[in-house]
């Protein structure tokens, strides 16, 4: 699938900031075998004073931008044509909770996609005894057949409420709750699995929304979305699961970056020098590109 992105971030400050600094992930990446990143711009209004880009640990894009003025706004804008391929799912080989403890206790490499990053506790998806009880009701044999369960489970049993949470509750809170929105479904993923021994990472993204038979699509509606990759084993490798739709990722899924958890991949984050609050406001849209066979 082809797909062109927009995303515009708008925040106004109550008082205007003297100067800031942040750091903003929002840029698809390059993945050999699943997506290539054909055209992308990445712009700031006001302009910042100092401006970096590079790649952090885990291989994500990210941009440094300072400010010295004072000023009332900050708007940032993304644009990106993403071409995705995710090859579909093959026969499941992965061992289970056992056979991949042995497995994992093999693998000696610490580079960005070991396992070994992700199977302890972190900030947003701590280690917890409800969670990990809920997660062993969903072992089933291998560890993909595992993650796809729980995965089923936590779409089914948790309800969707965009006003239940904000980007601080941790996985914890979300699970007593029932309530959330993908980033919660997220990391009480990534703890359940965590829980049961199987290492898993947070997935920041897009995903293409496809409007009511009938209705038109409505600019600006879609927004950042969150999913789960988890290690299932020499042989199977990461696999990456969506427990918002209850489906592994698919070809409309469009990968950002990949963390521990949200504070690893976060769109913005930085300090500024101001005082009173800020309002914040995210619009997306992922549109297909129809291609024209010759």
């Amino acid at each position: 699938m082809l797909y062109d992105i927009r995303l515009h971030l708008h925040y106004e400050y109550a008082a205007a900031a003297g100067g800031g600094r942040h750091q903003v992930r929002v840029l698809p990446q390059t993945i050999a075998g699943v997506q290539r990143v054909i055209a992308a711009s990445l712009s700031f209004q006001p302009p910042p004073a100092e401006r970096a880009d590079f790649s952090d640990f885990f291989g994500n894009n990210v941009t440094s931008i300072a400010f010295r003025d004072a000023h009332e706004t900050l708007d940032i804008r993304m644009s990106a044509r993403v071409s995705v391929s995710r090859p579909e799912p093959g026969l499941d080989v992965s061992p289970d909770i056992h056979g991949l403890k042995a497995e994992l206790e093999a693998v000696r490499s610490l580079s960005p996609t070991a396992p070994h990053h992700f199977l302890a506790a972190s900030d947003h998806a701590g280690l917890d005894t409800a969670i990990t009880a809920y997660a062993r009701e969903s072992l089933a044999g291998s560890a993909v057949a595992t993650a796809v369960d729980l995965c089923n489970r936590i779409h089914r049993d948790f309800t969707y409420d965009g006003k239940a949470t904000t980007v601080q509750t941790r996985a914890s809170d979300a699970f007593a709750l029932k309530r959330g929105v993908c980033q919660d479904f997220s990391h009480i993923m990534i703890a359940g699995l965590r829980g049961v021994g199987i290492p898993a990472g947070y997935v920041s993204g897009f995903l293409r929304t496809i409007p009511p038979k009938g209705k038109p699509r409505l600019e600006g509606a879609d927004a950042m979305h969150a999913w789960v990759k988890a290690w299932c084993g020499r042989d199977t490798g990461w696999q990456e699961f969506d427990p918002t739709n209850g489906m592994r990722a698919s070809n409309d899924h469009i990968t950002v970056g990949y963390g521990r958890d949200y504070s690893d991949v976060a769109p913005i984050v930085g300090v500024l020098k101001t005082t009173g609050g800020q309002v914040g406001e995210q619009a997306v849209d992922v549109i297909p590109v129809a291609v024209e066979k010759v």
